[in-house]
């Protein structure tokens, strides 16, 4: 992928960070995997399986960890 998307980690709250961490994750599936018609074709699969969905929170959280760190948890 050549497109840049990330300019930066920091945001301007906690809202917008979690946003960014979602971002991070979903941008972290399409690097991994860039055809959009094998991820369409395994979505079903991860879907409705809680250990796939725990998982996916869980790299958001570790993603939000790092968004949040870098604005040093948004205090002034």
């Amino acid at each position: 992928m050549s497109d840049k998307w990330l300019n930066s980690l920091i945001t301007s709250g906690p809202q917008e960070g979690f946003e960014l961490a979602i971002k991070l994750s979903r941008m972290g599936v399409k690097y991994t995997q860039p055809s959009g018609e094998v991820r369409d074709k395994l979505r079903p699969e991860y879907a409705e399986n809680a250990d796939s969905l725990t998982a996916a929170s869980q790299v958001i959280a570790i993603n939000f960890q790092t968004v949040a760190a870098a604005n040093n948890y948004w205090r002034s």
